[in-house]
């Protein structure tokens, strides 16, 4: 690590896969403020082209760039045109909450390959790149608490996930040698468009309550800092990690016991 400033990502170029909402794009804002050129990546190009010229009016260096995970073309040529990357930010992901035996052969398909088919062939060219370049890089996969343990009606997009932190080990592991970084963060119960609903009962946050540490749940405001940081020189010795951020879900509970 040379930089005087082991956050600082000046210079460094970064593609944030998923970044038109929720945990994508606080990443890439937090990126922006850490000084990276930001490629803001989803199938919604308009509402990224909006996010990037709001980037620009800030002072940050951003740009669109349409990239559908369901599409092998599409990936292929957003990896082409994203150019030369220091930093991969994998986040794009959808999931379908129903009981196993419920799922449709086009549900499974469809999950398979948003979550994990898509993020391998992105992550392989973009990787393989970084590899050639000989100046290492970056690789941050945003996996689930389902990377890391079991909860109902979630099998398919826990395949998945659990999939993503397979690949950050291995990966890891072969990428160690070029300098590239591979981590996974396992986000909690944060509010996003695709659970939003669900947290609206109020059984569900007395639930919560009950049973974690941090009595609430949590925003993609939660989750940006650690994907900058494992983003940054300061965490040039670190991969191969899966860490959470689940206001300690995974290792906390909560008892009636009083002392």
């Amino acid at each position: 690590m040379t930089q005087s400033n082991p956050f600082s990502l000046t210079g460094k170029t970064a593609l944030v896969n998923g970044a038109s909402r929720g945990i994508g794009l606080a990443i890439a804002r937090g990126l922006a403020a850490a000084g990276a050129k930001v490629i803001l990546a989803s199938r919604s190009l308009e509402v990224l082209q909006a996010e990037a010229a709001e980037f620009q009016r800030a002072g940050h260096e951003a740009s669109a760039l349409r990239l559908d995970m369901a599409d092998t073309v599409s990936i292929e040529e957003g990896a082409k045109q994203a150019g030369d990357v220091d930093i991969l930010i994998n986040v794009a992901g959808t999931n379908i909450r129903k009981r196993f035996e419920k799922y449709t052969p086009e549900e499974y398909h469809l999950l398979m390959q948003t979550n994990m088919h898509g993020i391998f062939r992105l992550t392989q060219l973009v990787g393989e790149r970084m590899v050639r370049r000989g100046q290492g890089g970056k690789i941050v996969m945003i996996g689930s608490l389902m990377s890391l343990l079991g909860l109902p009606y979630l099998t398919v997009y826990a395949m998945t996930k659990s999939a993503l932190y397979g690949l950050t080990r291995t990966l890891a592991a072969e990428w160690g040698r070029h300098n590239i970084q591979v981590n996974c963060i396992a986000p909690g119960f944060i509010i996003t468009d695709l659970n939003r609903k669900m947290w609206e009962p109020q059984i569900m946050k007395d639930w919560l309550r009950g049973c974690q540490a941090m009595p609430r749940t949590g925003t993609p405001e939660d989750v940006a800092p650690l994907a900058v940081f494992l983003s940054s020189p300061g965490s040039d010795y670190i991969t191969g990690q899966c860490i959470a951020v689940d206001g300690g879900y995974t290792t906390t509970a909560h008892w009636p016991f009083e002392a």
